[in-house]
């Protein structure tokens, strides 16, 4: 049986999505050769800040732009930020059956722990890995070890749910089974690809994963 779940934040438990790509195309007016859409902004979210805004700029230093970005982003949060549905009544329920809950994420630690106040979860997570606590941000494993390594858990006893490719790669490197959420703007073709154990179409098919169906 399954003892530990470790979840991405974004677009995997929160709904930021809409969040995420309005800041960027904000920050990036006029800061690229060419206009941007949404679409140029979805294939790489999931990955750090600073990587996203290097390649969407095509310049190196961006400090300006995380600056501004995280400034957009946080006037805004409340406004956008949402759980997905069944988000909460499935983790109440997984440590109702003493599943450990751990959440792995390339956002920063102050807004990590601002959107699982927000909704209303934080109580309900036992360890927490931002890119503030790595050297190594997903896909590397760096961030999947370490929250396996704060809950004392197995890879074998664990599971990673994401929606991006970075989240597959990092607990595939790590050793954990990954699962996808077919609710992710990137795609499922794409986490399958990525090498996905399992895809899901709604977050209560976590429990027969897990063991308790």
């Amino acid at each position: 049986m399954i003892k530990t779940v470790l979840f991405d934040l974004d677009g995997t438990i929160l709904d930021t999505n809409e969040l995420i790509i309005m800041s960027f195309l904000q920050v990036l007016e006029n800061n690229t050769p060419e206009p941007l859409t949404r679409d140029h902004i979805i294939p790489y979210m999931g990955e750090s800040l600073v990587d996203q805004l290097r390649k969407l700029s095509g310049r190196h230093d961006v400090d300006d732009l995380v600056a501004a970005y995280r400034k957009i982003s946080s006037e805004r949060h409340d406004q956008y930020v949402r759980l997905f549905p069944d988000v909460k009544e499935v983790i109440q329920q997984l440590r109702k059956h003493q599943v450990q809950i751990g959440i792995v994420t390339t956002k920063a630690r102050l807004t990590t722990i601002r959107g699982l106040e927000y909704t209303g979860i934080a109580d309900l997570v036992d360890a927490v890995v931002t890119s503030d606590d790595v050297e190594k941000v997903k896909p590397d494993a760096e961030p999947v070890v370490q929250a396996l390594q704060l809950l004392k858990a197995t890879p074998q006893s664990a599971i990673m749910v994401g929606d991006s490719a970075v989240d597959i790669i990092s607990a595939r490197r790590a050793g954990v089974q990954a699962v996808g959420v077919s609710w992710s703007l990137k795609g499922k073709s794409l986490l399958e690809q990525s090498g996905a154990n399992y895809m899901i179409d709604h977050m209560r098919q976590l429990y027969a994963i897990v063991g308790l169906e």
